[in-house]
């Protein structure tokens, strides 16, 4: 297992005052690095329109690579543009992941569009950039991975990885809508798809981690990575109604390992991480994103609101189970 020690909060975007498209939240964050600085991308909002609706957009922060809690630059502008009317990202690109491969970064989000019956629907799209992730140019106007007959709304969350010269993309699939109040509240699981040329993907068909909290658990996030010959999984989850009042029913950290990819144990006690007594993550975690740096292993991870004042920092000190 890996025991975390807070860092604490590396980025606010409602303190930075930096541009209308960024006005709040900071999440799911993911890291770029480089030889001097680490770039931080994340999704963020602007305020609200009159009828409280929101989009969302992709951004970044460079951080100092040897004192990653002083940001060197935030990004002037977003990365991805919206889409036109009518597509799966015309009201939103989050969240994002990204890769190096070779001369280009490639990256992955989640486009998202708005519904009549319920709040929101998802797809992935993809986007390349060749300025080392200033800018992505979209592969196109639809999704790269979009609903099937089992997965049938909501896929997001995508977290790409390569392993052995196969690239793997976790995400998430929606199952159902639940009633809650005046708000229908979506349950979905984490699925993988695999390819061998970050285009054609090979979807495994089935969720990869089990129920904590009974069949209408949400889980999210997916984030993996190799250590010690084995693969880890740290992923966020949470009760499908009234998680965002209720501080016991908010988002968590969970964790899962695997020697194959495809069947992964889950124990959750031996996250390591959980809300501090108080303060911005005192009410839930959620979105990890696990690097290693320099010799060190971290972890990015949103506090209270989901992201809405941004994310902090945690290290990692592995010892035996």
């Amino acid at each position: 297992m890996f025991r975390w020690h807070k860092l604490g909060r590396v980025f606010d975007p409602t303190r930075a005052a930096h541009a209308d498209w960024m006005h709040e939240f900071a999440q799911a964050p993911c890291v770029l690095a480089f030889d001097d600085f680490v770039r931080v991308y994340f999704s963020c909002r602007p305020a609200p329109d009159e009828r409280g609706q929101y989009v969302s957009y992709s951004g970044y922060v460079d951080l100092d690579r040897r004192n990653l809690f002083e940001i060197l630059r935030i990004s002037p502008r977003p990365v991805l543009s919206l889409g036109a009317r009518g597509t799966f990202d015309e009201f939103g690109t989050y969240p994002i992941s990204v890769i190096r491969d070779g001369d280009r970064v490639v990256a992955f989000y989640g486009g998202w569009t708005r519904c009549e019956s319920v709040p929101f629907n998802v797809a992935i799209g993809s986007a390349v950039s060749y300025d080392n992730g200033e800018t992505f140019e979209k592969l196109g106007s639809g999704p790269i991975l979009s609903y099937a007959p089992d997965e049938p709304f909501i896929l997001s969350g995508p977290k790409i990885r390569k392993f052995d010269d196969v690239w793997y993309l976790w995400y998430i699939a929606g199952r159902k809508w639940i009633s809650s109040g005046d708000k229908p509240e979506p349950v979905y699981k984490i699925r993988m798809a695999c390819s061998t040329d970050c285009l054609h993907w090979t979807r495994l068909g089935r969720d990869l981690i089990a129920d904590n909290l009974g069949e209408d658990e949400a889980q999210a996030s997916p984030d993996v990575f190799r250590h010690d010959g084995r693969y880890h999984m740290y992923f966020c989850y949470r009760h499908p109604t009234d998680f965002r009042r209720n501080k016991s029913r908010a988002y968590r950290i969970g964790y899962a390992h695997s020697s194959d990819l495809l069947v992964w144990e889950r124990e959750d006690s031996l996250a390591g991480i959980d809300v501090s007594d108080e303060g911005w993550d005192s009410e839930m975690l959620a979105y990890p994103h696990v690097f290693v740096l320099d010799g060190n292993m971290y972890m990015l991870y949103l506090g209270n609101q989901v992201g809405r004042y941004g994310f902090g920092l945690a290290l990692a000190s592995p010892r035996m189970v």
